[in-house]
């Protein structure tokens, strides 16, 4: 999952960064309003952790950008203003949570991924897609319960997939998605086509149905029939 951090302190947001990089989310970060405008306008992300106070601007009017212009990302206001009146000017705006600093990280890690759940999966905890099982706490992957052994990228790519199921996405998103602010330093997108043909076959070689099509010139189709859900 794509997580940007917005927030100017630095030491913070470095713990930040490295502690959610360490459970397994792709973290980039802004520590301005100009640069979380410029990447929020440009990227999309599963999940933005936005503090109120910024350099040039208010992270809230960053909340507000993001829902005219109907982002699915969920928003979650970090702060050290411990104030009644932003928290609710802030969920009014369209954030989905609130933590004030001080706080721990295994706290925000929880809410990052109640989050998460709540946004992409319904609130589970197991997602199930027919002979598709994964559990992200566990970054556990089974096929007809059959454990799937997938690298880190392939399981990014499968559950960014099974989350986007029916909709085309382009290989820039993908790319965007897997590699974050290093994705215009892929070599092509030879890298994405590896990736999802190991994936492919790994899921097929477990008996799993084929879901994945290509759309040529455009990128790629996690194809589901809804009747099997």
């Amino acid at each position: 999952m794509k997580v940007l951090v917005i927030e100017d302190e630095a030491e913070l947001r470095r713990s930040i960064k490295e502690y959610l990089h360490n459970e397994g989310y792709l973290v980039e970060s802004a520590n301005d309003f100009n640069k979380a405008s410029e990447k929020t306008n440009v990227y999309e992300y599963d999940c933005i952790l936005v503090d109120i106070t910024l350099p040039h601007g208010n992270g809230l009017d960053i909340v507000k950008q993001l829902k005219k212009a109907g982002s699915e990302a969920g928003v979650i206001i970090i702060s050290a203003k411990n104030s009644l009146d932003d928290k609710i000017t802030g969920l009014e705006y369209g954030a989905d949570d609130y933590i004030t600093k001080p706080f721990h990280l295994p706290e925000l890690n929880a809410r990052i991924k109640s989050l998460l759940r709540r946004k992409r999966f319904d609130g589970n905890n197991r997602i199930t897609l027919n002979e598709i099982s994964i559990e992200p706490e566990k970054r556990l992957v089974t096929v007809k319960n059959t454990e799937l052994i997938l690298t880190g990228k392939e399981y990014d790519l499968l559950l960014y997939f099974v989350a986007n199921k029916n909709r085309v996405l382009s290989k820039n998103a993908i790319a965007e998605h897997l590699w974050g602010d290093d994705a215009d330093r892929v070599d092509g997108h030879d890298f994405i086509y590896t990736h999802i043909k190991n994936l492919r076959k790994k899921l097929i070689e477990k008996g799993c149905t084929d879901y994945l099509q290509t759309i040529y010139g455009i990128g790629y189709n996690f194809k589901v029939n809804e009747t099997n859900n």
